[in-house]
């Protein structure tokens, strides 16, 4: 009878451990399943929308990674879910990166844009600037840049004079199209208040940073 008590005790164990494992096992491919699915989710979506939520997005993902990842590490043979894992990782980080870089363009443009009162576009050829209105084109870009001259960094300063050498491109077009003298001395005038104004801020803001690197 002991015999029989034990051999019928070792059964129940074997059920209960078999039971446990394939509850873990289970679990583990559902929260696998819902990690996939979120990536996949993302995936389909254009990044110019994403981009606007990102921090929402890079949250859940974190806490769905986490949540399957924990459930995997329950299983004693977790190989295969770990090759699961880092594919779908991989997919999401690829994913990312377009983000990111779509982030970075619609900053620029921003930036690019607050000089302006019409959109730049990529190109910079500034083809809706015309003899009648450059003068008040440049006075606003400089005027701008004056404004907020302190807030701006090194790189800022940078992409300011790619924006400045392009209106100047510009500018010599225009000048065949007809451009007063009236307006060109004024041009001229504003063209010498932006050459000191960026040579001083730009130095000003490369010793900052180098003295925040320091630090």
């Amino acid at each position: 009878m002991k015999n029989l008590n034990r051999y019928l005790t070792l059964i129940a164990l074997a059920v209960i451990v078999t039971s446990c494992k394939d509850e873990k096992q289970e679990l583990a491919n559902q929260k696998v399943e819902d990690f996939k699915k979120y990536v996949d989710s993302i995936n389909d979506v254009a990044t110019e929308k994403t981009s606007e939520n990102w921090e929402i997005i890079q949250a859940k993902y974190d806490k769905t990674k986490t949540e399957a990842q924990e459930a995997i590490d329950q299983l004693e043979n977790k190989m295969d879910m770990d090759s699961i894992m880092l594919k779908t990782n991989n997919k999401y980080e690829e994913y990312k990166a377009k983000v990111i870089l779509e982030k970075d363009a619609i900053v620029r443009n921003n930036f690019r844009n607050s000089f302006f009162t019409t959109k730049v576009n990529d190109d910079m050829k500034f083809e809706w600037v015309n003899k009648d209105n450059i003068a008040d084109v440049y006075s606003n870009f400089v005027n701008t840049a004056e404004k907020n001259k302190d807030s701006y960094s090194r790189e800022n300063w940078d992409e300011i004079k790619l924006l400045y050498e392009a209106l100047d491109t510009r500018k010599n077009t225009v000048e065949k199209e007809g451009l007063s003298s009236k307006n060109n001395i004024k041009i001229a005038g504003l063209k010498i208040k932006f050459a000191t104004m960026y040579r001083i801020n730009r130095a000003s803001a490369k010793s900052n940073e180098n003295i925040e690197a320091k630090e």
